[in-house]
């Protein structure tokens, strides 16, 4: 992750884009990615959606969005100074605190 993360602020850099890549700029920018991932999925049923990826050109179109999304997520979280493996661990860990697994299957977690 942290390879990834300096070759995208090298990349930036290379192109003197770092001017443009601040927090608010790179927020907006993953909810545009994250949008157009979306609009991928937008009027499909749920069948076509389970079986989005058995089309050649949909599946490599779902991937750059999966890929623009983390692009722009780990240049925000550089932009921050977040480790987002990090976030993430804490915030499992928080969850499997907050709705804990039922004793039994089938059962549904206790929401607070």
């Amino acid at each position: 992750m942290d390879a990834l993360q300096e070759r995208l602020t090298e990349f930036a850099a290379a192109r003197d884009w770092q001017q443009y890549h601040v927090p608010k700029n790179l927020a907006a920018a993953l909810s545009v990615e994250a949008g157009e991932l979306l609009e991928i999925f937008q009027w499909l049923t749920p069948e076509q959606a389970a079986a989005v990826m058995d089309d050649a050109e949909t599946a490599h179109r779902v991937r750059d969005e999966v890929a623009d999304v983390m692009a722009y997520l780990l240049q925000f979280c550089t932009s921050v100074g977040v480790d987002p493996l990090a976030a993430l661990a804490a915030k499992i860990e928080r969850n499997e605190l907050r709705f804990p697994a039922p004793k039994r299957r089938g059962e549904r977690g206790e929401r607070e």
